[in-house]
């Protein structure tokens, strides 16, 4: 497949960029590894409610000839220069693009306690999906914590599916929440939001302190304005912000400045043609994935005076995004809630003492196969980072399970 703009993600990012470059007549590809666009934030499901700025994206990207949406599909390999390797559930094959634009978007971060491994104990933004996606929650207790909005953006998706939302505990002191709500009014549209989110049951300064349960989740230990409580649940959800996908952009050689795909003003990235927007560049929501998308497809079509338009309604959105991690920077207390015998690493059975004595990823990795099982260290490696600042390395070929029939392919190339 050729194509002359290719962008990897079809969130807020992915989208706008694409809409914006289709004016020029480019043969445009949005590739994503979910059945629909939205990424994460305007995930679909059978109990999704999408919004509709959502769905008038969705509508005027179907709309548009030359662009061809690619759902369902993984980047597996790098197939040469401007060349991907990529595999949906029918076929694998190699895409050829001019430029390419990365949206991948981001992650949760997950730290471990004692007892995260319980079932019944998930991310924040992951019993969001789960909730989308139609896992019932009716009746059920649920407390959530963690840190950022994303806290109150789960609870109230659970609350409108009919659970019983106790505890929403912000591990942010009360000064900095109250003075980055302070700062809301410079934009109106998410002072509106915040009203809608409220819930009686937040507590900020309280973290989660231990999952309790004999073979599931049973109840919580948390720690509200510094006083031990012990909540019955059957569902926990811990978010403590988010993490960059940035696999595909170490694997091309693009610069990583501060955890995130550095880009200059035109969202060019170090790498000659490749572009990045949205949260792989930075963490700041919709808003900012939106604009940064729509100036990276402008630039990569060479409309650089339209994408020049756009930079005062970014800059609006960076500031935004400056006060909210300002805000909700992880405090020492998160960053020590594990004890020597807690698992790190899920997927290979490694517990934190294994890995505590290295020097980096690389070295614990040998050392205790951290990071080696099937998450492929998506959540081990971000927890690492947090914890002990490493930066996993460059990953490596396949990036995802591949069919050895899609592999073959890059022999033949």
């Amino acid at each position: 497949m050729h194509v002359d703009l290719l962008i990897i993600g079809a969130g807020p990012a992915g989208m706008a960029a694409a809409l914006a470059a289709a004016p020029s007549g480019a043969r445009i590809a949005v590739l994503d590894d979910n059945p629909a666009a939205g990424g994460q934030i305007w995930r679909d499901g059978p109990q999704a409610q999408l919004p509709a700025l959502a769905r008038e994206y969705r509508q005027r990207l179907a709309a548009q000839a030359n662009i061809e949406l690619l759902p369902a599909t993984r980047v597996v390999a790098l197939a040469g220069p401007q060349a991907l390797l990529v595999e949906d559930p029918q076929q694998g094959r190699v895409i050829h693009y001019q430029k390419l634009i990365l949206c991948t978007g981001a992650r949760e971060l997950l730290l471990p306690f004692p007892g995260w491994t319980l079932p019944g104990v998930t991310g924040a933004g992951g019993l969001q999906a789960l909730i989308k996606g139609g896992l019932p929650v009716q009746g059920e207790r649920i407390v959530i914590a963690g840190s950022g909005p994303l806290l109150l953006a789960s609870a109230a998706t659970a609350r409108h599916n009919g659970a019983k939302v106790l505890h929403i505990a912000e591990q942010a002191g009360w000064s900095a929440v109250a003075g980055f709500a302070a700062q809301l009014p410079r934009w109106p549209h998410k002072l509106l939001q915040s009203f809608g989110l409220f819930h009686p049951g937040y507590r900020a300064n309280s973290h989660v302190i231990e999952a309790l349960g004999d073979g599931r989740l049973e109840a919580v230990r948390l720690s509200i304005g510094g006083q031990i409580r012990e909540v019955a649940c059957e569902r926990l959800a811990c978010g403590f912000g988010l993490i960059p996908n940035l696999q595909l952009g170490q694997a091309l050689g693009c610069r990583i400045d501060d955890g995130a795909i550095a880009v200059d003003a035109w969202q060019a990235s170090s790498l000659a043609g490749v572009y990045a927007a949205g949260e792989s560049t930075g963490f700041g929501g919709s808003e900012k994935a939106l604009v940064e998308g729509a100036i990276a497809g402008h630039a990569a079509v060479g409309e650089h005076a339209a994408a020049q338009r756009l930079w005062p309604q970014r800059q609006r959105w960076q500031r935004f995004a400056a006060a909210l991690n300002a805000a909700f920077a992880l405090g020492n207390e998160v960053k020590k809630l594990a004890r020597p015998d807690t698992l790190i690493c899920r997927c290979e059975d490694v517990p934190l003492a294994a890995v505590a004595d290295q020097h980096g990823w690389s070295q614990a990795k040998m050392a205790s196969r951290c990071g080696m099982g099937a998450c492929q260290g998506r959540v081990c490696g971000g927890a690492a980072q947090a914890l002990f600042g490493w930066q996993p390395a460059a990953p490596r070929p396949p990036f995802s399970p591949a069919r050895i029939d899609t592999l073959l392919q890059l022999g033949d190339d």
